[in-house]
């Protein structure tokens, strides 16, 4: 059964699309009155996070959809799907609207009329989108914990969360440009000045774009779930009777609050196929009882043996992927790296092996407050 609990980032969505619906209209009022490229541009922008708004809040209520026959896995990535789409929309539509009327200002420039009307716009716009980035911030932080804001933004699974803040980061930002490019045409009078501020937008909303296609891609094809999540689940196997060895485990982050996992055990010969199998409904019971994220869980009986070779087969030899990355290409030709080989494979395996998920945990040598506490 998917998880049907709320969304922590639909407040977010929220705020955020309430403040971007009255500025937009602000904005617009303010554009036609006054003439501003740059003006022109913020109003545009604000439209776009508007239309990416209701996107996200359509992509969150799909995602707690149930399974059905046609898809079994749920419909948990469609909030992914649209994250990506919203990414999508900032390029196309917000950042390149922006540089079209940016260097179309540039080059047929017209003075801004009434630049105090935009000052009172910026000025209600700036209070606006400040309280939704504080909401979004605030709920972005909760969310990140201890994690440094790019690392969170890197590890989070939730798009809804870290859009809302960076959509928000970029309009305030780009408020400020605006501002500096009115004040500027006016008071050199130069309105072509206007249109570079346009263009200064529209490259930051493009910036701001790239970084949220990225996350929204990676996580949209498919990435590993948290590493915690995966050590706490083989310790609750390990525990388990009959379990001889927890072998691995792969997840699937399917949304923010739903996980596929895959799991890998290797049981007591002297057991029978029923019991095997009343063994695994325990277990099953008990890891949704420990994280009801993991809406799916497979589980497959082999020896240690036999997953070390199929995960080779999978994702490769850790060493001998380090050995093949000694050197360094530089226009197809392989250049001798001027760090020690020792050195490097001792830093560069970890890294490696650290991206599959854990494994190998034999029996006895996790305790009961390790799986209670859900790390090893």
């Amino acid at each position: 059964m998917v998880s049907r609990r709320k969304n922590s980032s639909t407040p977010a969505v929220r705020a955020a699309l309430a403040g971007d619906v009255l500025v937009a209209l602000a904005k617009s009022a303010a554009a036609l009155w006054t003439g501003s490229s740059a003006m022109t541009s913020e109003a545009i922008h604000s439209f776009v996070d508007a239309g990416n708004g209701i996107l996200l809040l359509y992509g969150i209520r799909r995602a707690g959809h149930r399974p059905d026959i046609e898809h079994p896995l749920g419909y948990g990535r469609e909030l992914y799907f649209w994250s990506f789409i919203v990414a999508l929309l900032v390029f196309a539509v917000g950042a390149g609207f922006a540089v079209y009327e940016g260097v179309n200002h540039v080059l047929h420039p017209e003075a801004i009329q009434h630049p105090l009307i935009n000052y009172a716009v910026l000025g209600v716009a700036f209070g606006l989108e400040g309280w939704a980035w504080l909401v979004s911030f605030k709920q972005f932080k909760a969310a990140s914990g201890e994690l440094g804001f790019y690392a969170a933004f890197r590890e989070s699974k939730d798009p809804p969360s870290f859009m809302i803040l960076f959509e928000n980061s970029a309009a305030l930002l780009g408020l400020v440009v605006a501002a500096i490019g009115t004040a500027s045409a006016v008071a050199f009078q130069q309105p072509w000045l206007d249109g570079v501020a346009s263009i200064i937008i529209g490259v930051i909303l493009g910036g701001t774009a790239v970084l949220l296609a990225r996350e929204s891609k990676s996580l949209l094809i498919g990435e590993r779930a948290d590493p915690h999540l995966s050590r706490s689940i083989l310790a609750i196997a390990a525990a388990e009777p009959f379990v001889t060895r927890a072998n691995g485990l792969l997840t699937v982050q399917l949304s923010p609050d739903q996980i596929l996992a895959a799991l890998s055990l290797e049981f007591s010969d002297e057991r029978t196929i029923s019991q095997v199998e009343q063994q695994v409904i325990a277990l099953e019971q008990h890891v949704r009882a420990a994280h009801p994220d993991v809406v799916v869980l497979f589980v497959k009986p082999q020896t240690d043996k036999a997953f070390s070779a199929q995960r080779r087969d999978r994702f490769g030899d850790p060493v001998e992927d380090a050995r093949k990355r000694r050197g360094s290409r530089f226009f197809g030709l392989t250049l001798p790296s001027f760090i020690p080989s020792a050195w490097r494979a001792q830093r560069l395996v970890p890294t490696i092996t650290s991206k599959l998920d854990e494994g190998a945990v034999p029996v006895g040598e996790v305790s009961q407050d390790t799986i209670k506490s859900g790390t090893v």
